[in-house]
């Protein structure tokens, strides 16, 4: 009498979290290749806004290369500023902020992907024009490993403070004043931190103290953020 095997079942597993996070660090940065052309838009602005600076004080090289620091940090924080308002409002109008509620995978890692995407496809074209930036406003050579620097650990402190204020104010209206209002207050002490890094190298000064100091708080944000981020974005769901 012939016996018919059971037949096997195989239930899907869910994606580990690294695998998952990595998936969605992908999707994001195909995205941003589709749309390369709207990543330009922040690159086109920082250079358009440093190269004003020579014609409105004049093209003394002293006077450039002092305020070279502070103007750069000032406009790669100024474009940010029309990008961060987006990073989470296509994902509530196409339901895709739905989907990763429901994800196995824990919501703060997945903002933090997010943010991790932005700051790839947003801010690091901005670190690459830097030192042609600099050039333009006669930043010494000596002084740009430690502009770089400064850019490197201020950039995504701004990224992760402005993502979760991108996730409070993504189901409002008139998001980005809110969003430039609230972000400003909290930029300030990392451009301090961050030029005053760059004047002292540029005095001859110890500058490796403010750059700890942003160091110290990029490994805060990059713990807490993304846990307020998916707190933010659960609330903005729900209203």
């Amino acid at each position: 009498m012939a016996t018919i095997a059971p037949a096997r079942t195989e239930t899907a597993r869910a994606p580990g979290a690294s695998a998952a996070a990595r998936a969605f660090l992908r999707r994001e940065l195909l995205l941003a290749w589709r749309r390369r052309n709207d990543a330009l838009f922040p690159v086109l602005y920082a250079i358009i806004v440093a190269a004003l600076f020579p014609f409105a004080l004049g093209p003394e090289p002293q006077l450039l290369a002092r305020i070279s620091g502070g103007v750069l940090l000032v406009t790669v924080l100024l474009a940010m500023l029309p990008t961060l308002e987006s990073m989470f409002r296509g994902d509530l109008e196409d339901g895709s902020l739905e989907q990763m509620l429901l994800a196995p995978q824990p919501l703060a890692l997945l903002a933090l992907a997010r943010i991790v995407g932005y700051w790839l496809t947003t801010t690091l074209p901005l670190i690459v024009v830097a030192p042609l930036l600099a050039l333009l406003l006669h930043l010494p050579l000596d002084v740009l490993p430690v502009l770089l620097s400064a850019l490197l650990l201020a950039t995504p402190l701004l990224a992760l403070l402005g993502a979760v204020l991108a996730a409070l104010t993504a189901g409002t209206r008139r998001s980005a004043i809110l969003l430039a209002l609230m972000l400003l207050p909290l930029a300030v002490p990392v451009v301090i931190f961050a030029a005053g890094a760059v004047a002292a190298a540029q005095s001859g000064l110890p500058h490796s103290a403010p750059l700890l100091w942003l160091a110290a708080a990029l490994v805060l944000a990059l713990v807490l953020a993304p846990l307020a981020c998916a707190a933010a974005l659960r609330i903005a769901i729900e209203s």
